[in-house]
């Protein structure tokens, strides 16, 4: 029990240390620039509080629970050597833990209410979960076959773009956020450790180069999917369901109030979970016939899982969707527009110097790489890279511009550098822009794209306020790649001379 409270502590400062450098950002931007305590900073600062221990008790829960159970698991099967079983297993693990993602039922709510009911929460998340169930299968697939990376890599985003082409205005943003979102903390740790394992256990493999990936993948199909759904929802101008919104607010005031909300809403967060819930209990008693090792152990775990989500859900309500939404509405208050890009480019690289799913894939690389990679060089790179792609993004809406241009000018550019990029880096390079959106940096990157696209005269919020966690996605893969060519040019050049 102590030992436990003291990894509890340990994970609660670990998410409050996750959480400083947007405070420190909001109070220097507030103290110095606007002079003034936000208004319901009080608020805001409980709601920064119940994220972090929600995300402390999710965090202890998964160590309790899936991740030991899961990697058992993986090895297990991987000791088999059945490619249809494995296959399964990394679609089960894929679909489910996505599912159960903080960051994209904060951005599939957000969605469905500012779409007035349009799109529906629940099958926006299916779709996006089973993408990512396919795609955990087909990498499974590609590492035990060791088909190069940049191949699938490339023509997935030629299929991106010219998906891009037929795409409604209104969805695009939304997809690209959507596959965004899908790696984060419950699905990197699982789809990492899958793909090194099964690249460390297969001869003639190579752990940087065939065991990177999967994440990549993962961000990449569910664009596709939910562009698709979005041609499908929009294809009829006449079903707009203006009542949505008026709905979804006759809904919250006929919910009861008090504890039986709260006991109704956790039931909702065990929803959410059941489905890897199920997965993991069905592979193990129905697949491989054993039991689990400590069953009480692993339901405690479930039990944090499901009370941290919901703390984490709350949190986001009284804390982060207040602040990237108040922060734009007073940046947008001065003259200049400088204050609302520096803003964004800080938000963009504090966060993600802070990014623990970042911080464990560049240690993890360094070991794979064997002196070719640093890990802080790797986490500079990307910072820079997220934030040049928010303040990019911020300036698109801004400047009202379509998404399509942005978007696929900047996928183009990402397959022409893949072309040219060293074998060893492309799998890391993909793999680095899906770890960059956390679960803290996801909903206030969300909530500033709304915030902007709902100040400013002439944007659609539908169509101007998503996008922002694409540009995070795209631009750590090109500055990590340029980094990558440079060093080999500039190590080529030194070989000449010598």
């Amino acid at each position: 029990m102590v030992a436990q409270l003291k990894d509890f502590l340990h994970a609660l400062g670990h998410a409050l240390r996750n959480l400083l450098p947007i405070i420190v950002v909001v109070v220097a931007f507030q103290a110095l620039l606007l002079r003034e305590w936000p208004e319901g900073g009080l608020g805001i600062a409980i709601g920064l509080l119940i994220v972090a221990v929600g995300v402390a008790l999710f965090l202890q829960g998964l160590e309790l629970s899936i991740f030991p159970v899961g990697k058992r698991l993986a090895n297990q099967f991987a000791r088999r050597g059945s490619m249809p079983l494995l296959m399964l297993f990394g679609f089960a693990i894929g679909f489910s833990a996505v599912v159960a993602e903080p960051a994209l039922i904060a951005v599939a709510d957000q969605a469905a209410m500012i779409s007035e009911g349009r799109i529906d929460a629940l099958t926006l998340r299916l779709i996006v979960a089973s993408s990512v169930g396919l795609v955990m299968a087909l990498g499974v697939f590609r590492v035990i076959l060791g088909h190069p990376l940049h191949w699938y890599m490339i023509v997935g985003y030629v299929l991106v773009v010219l998906v891009t082409f037929f795409a409604p205005e209104e969805i695009v943003g939304l997809a690209y956020d959507s596959g965004g979102v899908t790696t984060n903390i419950v699905t990197v740790p699982l789809i990492a450790a899958l793909g090194i394992g099964l690249a460390s256990s297969i001869r003639g493999r190579n752990p940087l180069i065939d065991g990177f990936g999967l994440v990549a993948l993962a961000v990449m199909v569910p664009m596709i999917s939910v562009q698709l759904y979005g041609i499908i929802v929009y294809a009829d101008p006449g079903e707009i369901a203006n009542g949505g919104e008026m709905l979804l607010a006759d809904e919250q005031t006929a919910m009861p109030a008090g504890w039986l909300t709260m006991i109704l809403d956790l039931f909702g967060m065990l929803r959410d979970v059941l489905p890897i819930i199920l997965v993991i209990l069905f592979f193990q008693y129905a697949v491989l016939r054993q039991s689990l090792a400590s069953p009480l152990k692993v339901g405690v775990g479930f039990a944090l899982v499901i009370v941290g989500l919901y703390a984490f859900v709350v949190g986001l309500k009284l804390g982060l969707f207040p602040i990237g939404e108040r922060m734009a509405e007073q940046l947008i208050a001065y003259d200049s527009w400088i204050w609302v890009y520096l803003f964004a480019f800080c938000i963009g690289f504090a966060t993600t110097m802070a990014e623990p799913a970042l911080i464990a894939v560049g240690q993890q690389a360094e070991e794979a790489a064997a002196g070719k990679i640093r890990g802080n060089v790797i986490r500079i790179l990307v910072a820079l890279g997220v934030a040049i792609g928010i303040t990019i993004g911020v300036h698109r809406i801004i400047t009202g511009d379509s998404i399509h241009y942005y978007i696929i000018g900047g996928y183009l550019l990402v397959i022409f550098l893949t072309a040219l990029a060293p074998r060893y880096i492309v799998a890391l390079a993909f793999d680095l822009g899906g770890v960059t959106t956390s679960e803290v940096t996801v909903p206030l990157v969300t909530a500033l794209g709304i915030g902007l696209a709902s100040q400013i005269d002439g944007r659609n919020v539908m169509i101007d306020g998503f996008g922002l966690i694409a540009f995070a996605s795209i631009f750590p893969i090109v500055t990590v790649m340029i980094y990558a060519i440079l060093m080999e040019k500039m190590a080529h050049l030194g070989g000449k001379k010598t």
